[in-house]
């Protein structure tokens, strides 16, 4: 199951290479890909024309996850740290995690704080502080440490395995912020391969680097690519376990969240209307949200060139930015749908009418 593969793969941003493999594997018999110099993964069908008459549609998602990276070696043999991404810091502690070194082999750790017996009262009140917490590697010494190999530097992702839980309807793991949204842009090419040549798009596939730490491989791609519209998956934090019903907008089991606004972008009205209103016709569960926080590719691509239309696909997933998540398997098909229908609907006269 690539959805499986590309969230155990390893892939914090900056060190994103299994999950470009996975990816690259997966669509090796029906595209081609290419990499540049910051990881990103380009992807084309094989002998697909080029024709200045169709409308040019990318499809993005990135690659990267959150994690953390080895900031120093104790004399003790503990890690110091710092974080890769946005985590909040009371979810990070009390859990184990994976350090790839510099060959490749990965060491399990435990990221840990003071033990309770151990702490004033004053320090059980206090908020919990980042610099406070270490990984550790059951060694009690720098030199034992340094022995299996770790560095300053290694990256280190949660250590979650991937699951399948209720007859595959709910799906557990780790990185699905972006991960699921990888998967269902490759399966989006995957199904939509029988149709692009009879179709009025041209399709170009990007899985980006270093999102989480500033759309930073989106910055990078733009850079070598031309497009008429773009469409950015994304793994988008549910809100339905903590929210009001009335202000619930990307709720497991609803479809796909397009986001309206968010602090990086406006969404294009045009581009978002027509697809809001395309899922409602076919019957395809959607969602609309506007948040006053976060932010995705999309801010790169619609500021890019003269513009581009740009709307954000994003699939619901439970604790995103922690360690684990939940997604509904539902979610994901009706994503894949939703775009499937918009590369089959499109037109130039459509895409003029924006």
């Amino acid at each position: 199951m690539i959805i499986k593969d590309l969230s155990n793969a390893f892939g914090v941003s900056g060190f994103e290479e299994e999950v470009r493999q996975v990816a690259e594997n997966y669509v090796a018999d029906f595209a081609t890909t290419r990499h540049d110099k910051m990881g990103n993964l380009f992807i084309n069908y094989k002998n697909q024309a080029t024709n200045d008459q169709k409308v040019r549609v990318l499809l993005d998602a990135h690659q990267d996850e959150v994690g953390f990276i080895v900031q120093a070696i104790r004399p003790n043999g503990m890690l110091d740290f710092l974080p890769v991404g946005g985590w909040v810091t009371s979810n990070v502690p009390a859990h184990t995690v994976i350090i790839r070194t510099r060959s490749g082999q990965k060491i399990k750790g435990i990221t840990a704080s003071t033990p309770p017996h151990f702490m004033t009262d004053a320090e059980r009140k206090a908020p919990l502080e980042m610099d406070k917490l270490v990984i550790d590697v059951g060694t009690s010494s720098y030199d034992a440490t340094v022995a299996l190999g770790i560095q300053i530097g290694d990256p280190v992702v949660p250590d979650v395995s991937f699951e399948e839980l209720q007859d595959g309807s709910v799906l557990l793991g780790k990185a699905f912020d972006c991960r699921i949204g990888c998967a269902c842009l490759l399966e989006t090419m995957k199904d939509f391969q029988d149709q692009v040549d009879e179709s009025q798009v041209q399709i170009q596939g990007v899985l980006t680097t270093q999102e989480e730490v500033g759309t930073r491989g989106a910055k990078v791609a733009i850079n070598q690519l031309q497009a008429d519209l773009a469409i950015v998956y994304e793994g988008c934090p549910a809100d339905d376990t903590f929210t009001a019903d009335y202000k619930i907008q990307s709720a497991l089991t609803k479809g796909p969240m397009l986001r309206n606004f968010d602090v990086s972008m406006i969404t294009h009205p045009g581009f978002q209307n027509w697809a809001v209103d395309l899922a409602k016709d076919l019957g395809i569960k959607v969602q609309t949200s506007v948040r006053k926080g976060g932010g995705t590719n999309g801010s790169v691509y619609h500021l890019a060139n003269q513009g581009i239309p740009t709307i954000v696909v994003g699939i619901p997933v439970r604790y995103a930015h922690t360690h684990y998540g939940f997604v509904a398997y539902e979610d994901f098909i009706s994503a894949k749908e939703l775009v499937l229908a918009i590369l089959a609907k499109m037109t130039p006269e459509i895409y003029d009418s924006l």
